[in-house]
C-alpha cells in the first residue's frame, strides 16, 4: 500500500467517525438559533410584536454570543472539548425550548440573549477541534462538509417547522410556534448528552485508532504547526490579520442571517401564505447550496487557491441578493435568486475559514478562531434589525436586500486586501 493511499484511509477513517457526529450536532444547533424566522409566521400576530421588535430579538442573541464567544473558546481548550461541547448542548437545549413561554417583548429579549450566551463556543470549538485532526491542506474540504449542517438546516428545518406549526397548532392550548420550540429544542439536549459519549478530546486520546494510526496523523499535524505564527493571546487583538478575517466574516455573516431570519417572510411576499408550502419552498435554496459548498472545497483544497474562491463566491452571493429584489412578487424568479445568494454565501462563509486557521496556532487559534467568530456574528444582531427597520419604514423588503447585497460585497473586498499583505516570519 503507498503511503498516499495509507493517508487516505486513515483520514477517511477520522471523517467517517467525526464529521456525519458533528454534523448532525451543528444542524441542531443552527436550526435552535434560527428557527425563531420560522415562528415569527404566527408569533407576530399572537403577541402583537412589530418587524422592528422581532428583528432586534432575533439579533440579540448575537450580543450574549459576542460576550462569551472568547472566554468560551479557551475554555473548551483548557477543560477539553468532549465536556465543553456537552456543556455547551444542553444548556442551549433547555433555553431553545424555553422560549415556548416567550409572552411579552422583555422574555423575547432575555431568552434570545441567554440562548446566545449558552450557544457561544460552540461553533468556533468545532473549527478548532478539526484543527486537533486534520492539517491545513485537508481543511477546506472537511469545513465545507461541517457547515453543510447549514444549508441541512434549511433542507430539513423548513419543511419540519412548517410541519410543527400546523399539524400541532393548538393542541393542548398550546400554539404552533410554542410546539416549534418545544421540539426543536429538545435533540440539543440529546446530542448534549451522547458528545461525552461519543466524541475524543484529541488523536492521542482515540481509541478507535490504531498506535500507527495515531503517529501518522500527529505528525502531520506537527508539521503543520510548524508553518503557523504562534502568537501571546494578548496580541491577537491587536493583529492586523485576525482583524481583517473578522471583518471578512463580518460582512458575509450579514448576508447568511438575511436569509436566515427573511427567507420565510420573502416566500410570503411572494404569495405563499401556507407555512407548511412555505417550508417546503424554503429548503430549495439551502439544498442547491450544500451541493455547491462541498464542491467548492473541494476545488479550493485541489488547487490550494483560497482567495480568488472567496472573492468570486462573495460576489456571486451579492448578484443573488439583488436579483431577488426585481421581481418580490414572482416566487419563481424569487427563489433563484434566493438560491444564487444562498449559494454565494455559504460556499464563501465555509471557505473563510481557511485563512484564520491556517494562521493561528495553540492557544492564540483558540482566542483567535473565536474573536473571527464572535465579531462575525454580530452581524447576527445587526442584520435583522436594520432589515426589520428598513421593512418597518419602508413596507418592502426590497431596501434590505440591497443591503445585505453591499454587505456580501464588501467581504469580497476585505478578502481582496488580505492578499496584498506581507507574510509573517516567526
Amino acid at each position: 500500500m503507498t503511503d498516499s493511499i495509507q493517508a487516505e484511509n486513515i483520514y477517511r477513517k477520522v471523517t467517517l467517525r467525526l464529521i456525519p457526529f458533528l454534523f448532525i450536532c451543528y444542524l441542531a444547533a443552527y436550526l435552535d438559533r434560527v428557527n425563531v424566522g420560522f415562528a415569527k409566521l404566527q408569533m407576530l400576530s399572537d403577541l402583537k410584536f412589530s418587524e422592528t421588535v422581532y428583528g432586534l430579538g432575533a439579533g440579540i442573541f448575537f450580543i450574549g454570543y459576542f460576550i462569551f464567544e472568547v472566554p468560551s473558546n479557551i475554555l473548551l481548550e483548557k477543560i477539553g472539548p468532549r465536556v465543553w461541547i456537552a456543556r455547551i448542548m444542553i444548556t442551549w437545549g433547555v433555553l431553545s425550548s424555553c422560549m415556548m413561554f416567550v409572552s411579552s417583548e422583555t422574555s423575547y429579549y432575555v431568552l434570545r440573549f441567554l440562548l446566545g450566551i449558552a450557544e457561544a463556543g460552540f461553533f468556533p470549538g468545532i473549527i478548532l477541534y478539526l484543527t486537533y485532526w486534520y492539517p491545513q491542506a485537508r481543511r477546506g474540504r472537511i469545513t465545507a462538509l461541517f457547515m453543510t449542517a447549514i444549508a441541512f438546516s434549511g433542507v430539513v428545518g423548513g419543511p419540519l417547522s412548517g410541519w410543527i406549526m400546523s399539524s400541532f397548532a393548538g393542541m393542548y392550548g398550546i400554539a404552533g410556534w410554542q410546539w416549534l420550540f418545544l421540539l426543536e429544542g429538545l435533540p440539543s439536549i440529546v446530542l448534549g448528552v451522547a458528545v461525552i459519549i461519543y466524541l475524543d478530546d484529541s488523536v492521542v486520546k482515540a481509541k478507535w485508532l490504531t498506535d500507527e494510526e495515531k503517529t501518522f496523523l500527529q505528525s502531520k499535524l506537527d508539521a503543520d504547526a510548524q508553518t503557523k505564527v504562534h502568537l501571546p493571546i494578548a496580541k491577537i487583538f491587536t493583529d492586523v490579520r485576525v482583524w481583517l478575517f473578522s471583518g471578512i466574516y463580518f460582512f458575509m455573516v450579514m448576508g447568511l442571517y438575511g436569509i436566515g431570519f427573511w427567507l420565510p417572510n420573502l416566500i410570503k411576499a411572494a404569495g405563499v401564505t401556507d407555512v407548511l408550502n412555505n417550508g417546503l419552498l424554503s429548503a430549495i435554496p439551502y439544498f442547491v447550496a450544500a451541493v455547491a459548498m462541498v464542491l467548492v472545497g473541494k476545488n479550493s483544497d485541489r488547487t490550494g487557491e483560497r482567495h480568488w474562491h472567496l472573492i468570486s463566491f462573495s460576489l456571486i452571493g451579492a448578484v443573488g441578493f439583488w436579483l431577488s429584489t426585481l421581481n418580490p412578487t414572482n416566487i419563481t424568479f424569487s427563489l433563484i435568486g434566493i438560491t444564487i445568494a444562498c449559494v454565494g454565501v455559504l460556499s464563501s462563509i465555509a471557505l473563510s475559514w481557511s485563512l484564520p486557521t491556517a494562521y493561528l496556532t495553540g492557544t492564540a487559534a483558540a482566542a483567535g478562531i473565536a474573536m473571527v467568530n464572535s465579531i462575525g456574528n454580530l452581524s447576527g444582531f445587526v442584520s435583522p434589525f436594520i432589515v426589520g427597520w428598513i421593512k418597518d419604514v419602508t413596507g418592502s423588503l426590497t431596501g434590505g436586500l440591497y443591503f445585505l447585497a453591499a454587505s456580501i460585497a464588501c467581504s469580497a473586498l476585505l478578502v481582496a486586501l488580505t492578499k496584498r499583505l506581507k507574510p509573517v516570519r516567526q
